[in-house]
């Protein structure tokens, strides 16, 4: 057996147990027994081609479906897997304050110093800000005119266990946002204060002499790579945590959210092509003034990387090289791109601002524009320097919902498709951070026109 005939067997198994579910529904109903032995039949040509595929993408899909059947089939018993749902939010939960610290401080210490930067520094952060910005909004509005969070029935029982909010004023708001013990604030996961404390480190330390610094900052760079390596361990362990999740919410809710998730991917893509087409596009022609054509010719191979991965990280060394031969001077490409995957993510704003809405959405929690770009501008800080790490977003996510006394059950929900929404943002992101490089060549009248109209990615 081999991989390719492992996922000819499980297309042609899945057809045929379309087109027999297709003929029970429409023309005449097919014995109940039949359909059940068809799924499960489907879902063991889905082991065997995750089996020999051997990707972690493949099994969380797989575990998604077999989360799915568990609920319909058996809802009552799917409600005994959630130990391992709530095992896998521990394990993700560890993560948040030391990779929120060490990527921040890195970020910060490593690229603060105005003597070496100049202009560039405070140029990029500028637009870095503005165009994130623009792409929270568009997420805030996309979400609010699909409502995709909407309708989803909760049973009274799982309402027992939502926490509740406390009304707080603007002022508290602001008050919560500084740390007033570190320690305390990482055991109760409250992240705005973790995050003003790290950004105030890294201001701190780059003060500092050189030769003083240089232990934290390599000890920071260590625990970052440490933690994105936790990360990646942990990730073994999301088929059986989404699987089960999946599982427990069906169980719970029955298959009616799947219509819910199935609106929240497809307004996701569609606010993703407005940022796009109505912001990067417009900067593109109007501010950086380049060939749009050689510039997806030099992206094309990033990106693609970046979407089949899921990790801005992978797809840097390639972006750093085509953007230098598309006409980005070197000190220019290798400043912007590496601190626009710490203060740039684009997609993951998007995205970030789409998916705690949906949350509040699920459990009737109404929001007003006004908290929640209270919300999306928390989202902003967080996000931070998070993108070389696939599906690390889920950290943050869970972190926001802790923060603004959300429930995290739709989370899980979500997490079932996070791989498929997670190829479209990171992909946004390495559109945004190359577009950024091009954008500040320009305006430091840096960039080489003639390079860029005569690039080949050969």
């Amino acid at each position: 057996m081999t991989k390719r005939k492992s996922g000819l067997i499980a297309i042609v198994v899945f057809t045929i147990v379309a087109a027999l579910h297709l003929f029970s529904f429409e023309v005449s109903a097919l014995p109940t027994s039949l359909l059940f032995a068809s799924r499960w039949v489907l879902i063991a040509a889905l082991c065997l081609f995750a089996f020999y595929k051997r990707s972690l993408t493949t099994w969380i899909l797989t575990a998604m479906a077999l989360g799915v059947e568990i609920g319909v089939d058996f809802p009552a018993f799917s409600q005994n897997l959630q130990f391992l749902s709530k095992i896998f939010l521990r394990l993700v939960k560890t993560i948040v304050a030391p990779l929120l610290f060490s990527t921040l401080v890195v970020g910060i210490a490593s690229h603060s110093n105005l003597k070496q930067v100049g202009r560039m520094g405070w140029k990029s952060l500028l637009y870095f800000e503005v165009v994130t910005t623009f792409a929270l909004v568009i997420g805030l509005i996309f979400i609010n005119l699909t409502q995709a969070g909407s309708g989803i029935v909760v049973p009274e029982a799982l309402l027992h266990d939502l926490p509740t909010a406390v009304p707080k004023t603007w002022q508290d708001h602001i008050i919560d946002i500084f740390p007033e013990n570190i320690i305390k604030s990482i055991y109760e996961g409250n992240v705005l204060p973790i995050v003003v404390f790290s950004v105030i480190f890294g201001i701190a330390l780059a003060m500092l002499s050189e030769h003083r610094k240089r232990p934290l900052i390599e000890f920071t760079e260590s625990l970052a790579e440490t933690m994105f390596k936790f990360t990646n361990i942990i990730m073994y362990f999301a088929p059986f945590g989404v699987g089960a999740a999946i599982a427990v919410t069906v169980g719970h809710l029955g298959i009616d959210i799947l219509k819910n998730l199935a609106l929240l991917l497809v307004t996701l893509y569609l606010a993703l092509f407005a940022f796009l087409f109505f912001v990067l596009l417009p900067v593109a022609l109007f501010i950086a003034k380049i060939p749009v054509k050689k510039f997806i010719q030099a992206i094309r191979e990033p990106v693609s990387i970046a979407f089949a991965t899921t990790s801005s990280d992978s797809a840097l060394p390639k972006a750093l090289e085509n953007m230098e031969k598309f006409g980005v001077p070197r000190k220019i490409v290798s400043f912007v791109i590496p601190t626009g995957y710490t203060f740039n993510l684009d997609g993951t704003t998007l995205y970030l601002s789409l998916a705690s809405i949906f949350v509040a959405q699920a459990v009737g929690i109404e929001f007003s524009f006004g908290e929640q770009l209270l919300i999306g501008l928390s989202l902003m800080l967080t996000s931070k320097g998070v993108a070389a790490v696939p599906r690390a977003s889920l950290v943050i996510l869970i972190a926001t919902a802790h923060t603004f006394g959300l429930p995290l059950w739709p989370i899980m929900a979500i997490y079932g498709i996070d791989e498929l929404m997670d190829m479209a943002r990171t992909s946004v992101n390495v559109m945004g951070n190359t577009l950024a490089s091009c954008v500040i060549a320009r305006w430091e009248g840096e960039f080489d026109d003639l390079k860029a109209q005569t690039f080949t990615d050969e």
